[in-house]
């Protein structure tokens, strides 16, 4: 099984620009917290052997820009503990002591359509890892632009690696583009985001593996 160490040396070599966080740097608690709850997310679903790879486009900073786990915010970590596992204590993941947000919409859709899931979940990355943001203001979310995407590429890649079997699922046109640019072919699901949860949901369910 291959290690997921090139991995986290893939993602501390993406460069970060003044208006894009870089969420895992390990010398700093709250990246530490999610660097270690990321590696539990990959190291969970790589035993279960995941077979999907949602790929989207960037943390926002409402979820994984908090809990460093993609499309999952504070209240999956609290309000649906073991949402990987099924375990009533929890997955083993860390919720941060003053999250600056609750919930992000995008992860509540994503486990709704998850509920119900025959196999292992799918993973989710986004092709940008780090979060974009307006400039002075870390509580926004911007479109990466071209040059970050191809930066973040490589990380996908190496997931395919990780995850051999998994095939990979754009979501959203703006993921699906920077992916073929780099020689990757996906099929596109509407992002959930600003009116697609209905659409998302269906395609996703349309792929397989869940029940309802």
């Amino acid at each position: 099984m291959r290690s997921l160490d090139r991995f986290f040396a893939l993602l501390d070599e993406v460069p970060a620009p003044p208006d894009a966080e870089f969420l895992y740097d390990e010398g700093t608690p709250d990246g530490a917290l999610r660097r270690r709850n990321l590696r539990r997310y990959l190291e969970t679903l790589r035993a279960a052997g995941s077979r999907l790879l949602l790929v989207g486009e960037a943390p926002g900073w409402r979820g994984a820009t908090i809990t460093g786990v993609p499309f999952v915010s504070v209240r999956e970590l609290t309000a649906r503990p073991g949402v990987l596992t099924g375990a009533p204590d929890g997955d083993g993941f860390e919720v941060p002591a003053d999250p600056a947000a609750p919930w992000e919409a995008s992860s509540r859709v994503v486990w709704k359509t998850f509920a119900g899931w025959t196999g292992p979940l799918p993973v989710s990355w986004p092709v940008y890892p780090h979060h974009p943001f307006v400039a002075g203001d870390r509580h926004t979310n911007r479109t990466p632009r071209p040059q970050e995407v191809r930066d973040g590429t490589p990380l996908v890649l190496e997931l395919l690696e990780v995850f051999p079997e998994a095939r990979v699922v754009a979501v959203g046109r703006k993921a699906q583009g920077a992916l073929a640019a780099s020689g990757i072919e996906a099929v596109a699901v509407r992002h959930p985001a600003q009116g697609g949860a209905t659409l998302f949901e269906r395609q996703v369910r349309e792929l397989g593996g869940t029940g309802g």
